[in-house]
């Protein structure tokens, strides 16, 4: 698929000895999501360091920085770039020292009303340091009224849109909360006495932590030296889980919203064949994120499965293209084709979604190449029509290609023999949660929580494009 950018990975730990550390490991675990930025804030208690940087997580966090990063309780964050740019400025956790104390915040997720919440902030005399809407939060709390941090917490939490999971830092105290909709995973582990908070659960298996539960929508969980205080402070309200969760951003081996990831892939697989069945030779998938869709189809209909593309998991984002002629071999960098295995052979390939066709069209002529008989690609959701404001980034609707073409003109640009979408109800079907717990806003436009801000942007950004500005 084209590669789309979830916003963000969070981590948290209190009450280990090591939680800068544990932290560090945390968000390796989380890095696929996100690889343009990556920070820890740690306090001892009284004294709140942090190092944040730009690239990887093991490129920002050397020994010697982690050294420095002494304490009992820590944040972390590893970012993309759907809000503000990428710039060290935006880089989280977020740290600001104010009248009250100290508190650094990392956010997953995006908020709605950050533009007028931002303009009404600066009228009253803020001043941001970044253009992330996490920022907003901070401001919030500075300027609350309340006499204490959850109150004041309560009060700018009520006032922000949108999907957020954040988890705090406030010197002696770690907090962790989730939009009442629920859009964003997070989840509460525990190892040897401490208390871990993830995006993944797949975060905590690295530390060997013990899954707990599920962070709820609307909850907010306060975690001192007295151990674990919950509040539901909002009225509750219906679930909007995000289904490309499960599709494509989680790892595999994650548990979240409380069902496995793989199983929920191989279930989708399953029912792809069911809808989509084609006669053919062997199926494969476009590694990684394809890999279980995959085995699903293979598994429901038969054809062998056969790994017919090999990633080359060691290319950095700072791959240096200097000529056209490079460039032209990035696709090979990353994946390179198995020829004995695909020449004259009839290929289904699985792919997890499509979003501009680019990709997908460059990968298909490199099968073609490697001397495929057949190329037919399966997709394990429906088309992707309108663009998420929810934290995940979705072009314009006019580069989604589903939008603008017919499935025969999206076979023609990318160049098969047959292609086949998951249905809605086909994809539905195969969650383990019942079907009105998730948003699917981004294949049906049906938005949970109003985002004119956010939908006024893209159709900003939609007119300069066709005007080629």
């Amino acid at each position: 698929m084209d590669m789309l950018k979830e916003s963000c990975g969070v981590f948290g730990i209190f009450g280990h000895p090591e939680a800068a550390r544990l932290t560090y490991l945390g968000l390796y675990a989380l890095q696929h999501r996100g690889q343009e930025s990556a920070g820890i804030a740690v306090s001892d208690g009284n004294e709140t360091a942090v190092h944040r940087g730009m690239g990887l997580v093991a490129d920002v966090f050397s020994h010697e920085v982690l050294e420095r990063l002494s304490g009992y309780i820590a944040i972390g964050h590893v970012r993309y770039s759907t809000t503000g740019s990428s710039t060290i400025r935006n880089a989280q956790p977020f740290f600001v020292k104010y009248s009250q104390g100290s508190i650094a915040i990392a956010h997953n997720g995006n908020l709605v009303n950050t533009l007028r919440l931002k303009n009404e902030l600066e009228k009253l005399g803020s001043i941001f340091q970044s253009t992330m809407d996490s920022e907003i939060v901070i401001h919030l709390l500075a300027r609350s009224r309340e006499s204490n941090l959850e109150k004041r917490l309560i009060d700018s939490l009520t006032q922000i849109e949108g999907a957020y999971s954040f988890v705090l830092l406030t010197g002696d105290e770690l907090v962790a909360t989730r939009d009442p909709v629920g859009f964003r995973p997070l989840c509460l582990g525990k190892l040897d006495g401490a208390y871990c908070i993830a995006s993944e659960t797949c975060a905590l298996d690295l530390i060997q932590a013990e899954y707990i539960r599920d962070i709820e929508p609307g909850e907010i969980l306060f975690i001192n030296k007295d151990g674990l205080r919950s509040i539901k402070p909002f009225p509750p309200v219906k679930h909007s889980f995000c289904i490309f969760e499960f599709i494509y951003f989680a790892r595999p081996d994650s548990t979240i919203f409380g069902n496995s990831v793989c199983l929920t892939r191989k279930r989708l697989g399953m029912q792809l064949a069911r809808e989509c069945p084609v006669e053919a030779d062997l199926v494969m998938p476009i590694p990684d994120s394809g890999n279980y869709a995959a085995l699903g189809y293979a598994e429901e209909s038969g054809i062998p499965f056969e790994m017919g593309i090999v990633r080359n998991h060691y290319v950095g984002r700072t791959f240096i293209e200097p000529t056209q002629y490079v460039r032209d071999l990035g696709v090979k960098v990353k994946l390179n084709p198995v020829r004995e295995l695909l020449k004259g052979r009839r290929i289904v390939v699985v792919e997890d979604s499509i979003v501009r066709g680019t990709t997908s069209r460059t990968r298909m002529k490199t099968l073609r190449d490697a001397g495929a008989k057949e190329v037919h690609m399966r997709v394990s959701c429906p088309p992707h029509r309108f663009p998420c404001f929810y934290g995940i980034d979705f072009p314009t609707r006019s580069e989604l290609i589903a939008t603008r073409h017919t499935l025969k003109e999206i076979k023609d640009y990318i160049g098969l023999e047959s292609i086949g979408y998951l249905s809605l109800e086909g994809m539905l079907s195969s969650m383990f949660l019942d079907r009105e717990e998730f948003c699917l806003a981004c294949f049906n436009g049906n938005y949970p929580i109003q985002a004119e801000e956010e939908i006024n942007k893209h159709r900003l950004e939609e007119k300069t494009k066709e005007k080629g500005m």
